[in-house]
């Protein structure tokens, strides 16, 4: 395929890096330039942006690698050109790429995880909303991210490398406090009072149901292998009442994601076994 255009790919990596806050040149490049053998291009035009006055993106080199990142210049641009999902609070990625192993790792897992997506035609990379905050009577709500599927509907998408159980089982607590949290507003004669998550995710008619929440392990340092966190957290949420019933949780791992596709056997379902399964034959929350 020929590359594209040097200002469409100009503008296609302002903007992805606008919505996923940082990503590596090989990671810009499975995004955009998926059928292209280098990432020559991709690092073309991160230089051009680099170059700008005031300069539109920004870098860190961590173990010869560079991660990359809009800055306040590149956000601003990137939110004018009225592509990106109107979301409060967006920022840049240059406290993720310049601080903490940990963080930087983390963000570049949940990069990988919307690569898998985009390479298995489940979700485009533009419908990815990182960090959208959820009220809920247990206090805000939020998600690692929130996708919209291919097929119209919605999942969270948590990533995991260093979490405790505990901090996890507590997060998906606080995704079943958002699920029974009560209508807001008056309502009207057409349609009753409706909750914040039946207002942005069941549609107009409430026929879809809750979001399924998807967590994928990541590899870290000194932890243990993402296989093993994710069956010893199965063990732990499989006895939450509302998980397998109203919740729809489901996991996997990055080195599962990557190499067997997003579409693929690679969900194992809380509460029904060890089985996979694929992501369109997830349960339907009730």
């Amino acid at each position: 395929m020929a590359a594209k255009a040097g200002a469409d790919l100009r503008g296609e990596v302002l903007l992805t890096l606008a919505r996923l806050r940082l990503a590596t040149p090989r990671q810009l490049k499975a995004l955009l330039l998926p059928h292209q053998q280098g990432t020559d291009h991709v690092r073309r035009a991160l230089r051009n942006l680099l170059e700008e006055s005031p300069a539109l993106v920004g870098r860190a080199h961590r173990a010869q690698q560079s991660y990359w990142y809009c800055t306040s210049a590149g956000l601003a641009e990137a939110s004018a050109s009225g592509e990106l999902a109107p979301t409060a609070g967006r920022t840049t990625g240059k406290r993720i790429t310049a601080g903490k192993t940990g963080l930087r790792e983390h963000g570049l897992a949940l990069v990988d995880t919307v690569i898998a997506f985009h390479q298995a035609e489940a979700a485009d990379p533009a419908d990815w909303c990182v960090e959208v905050a959820h009220p809920t009577p247990a206090g805000t709500l939020v998600p690692d991210a929130v996708v919209l599927l291919d097929d119209g509907t919605s999942a969270f998408v948590e990533i995991d490398r260093t979490m405790s159980y505990a901090r996890l089982i507590n997060k998906l607590e606080r995704y079943d406090a958002y699920r029974s949290a009560p209508a807001s507003g008056r309502g009207n004669a057409a349609r009753a009072p409706r909750s914040h998550w039946q207002e942005t995710y069941a549609g107009p008619s409430l026929e879809r149901p809750f979001p399924p929440v998807l967590f994928v392990f990541a590899p870290a340092p000194r932890r243990a292998a993402p296989a093993t966190r994710e069956a010893a957290f199965h063990e732990r949420a499989r006895r939450l009442s509302n998980v397998n019933y109203r919740l729809t949780v489901a996991t996997t791992t990055v080195p599962l994601l990557t190499s067997g596709g997003a579409d693929r056997l690679v969900w194992r379902i809380v509460g029904r076994g060890e089985e996979r399964r694929t992501l369109a034959a997830l349960p339907k929350a009730r």
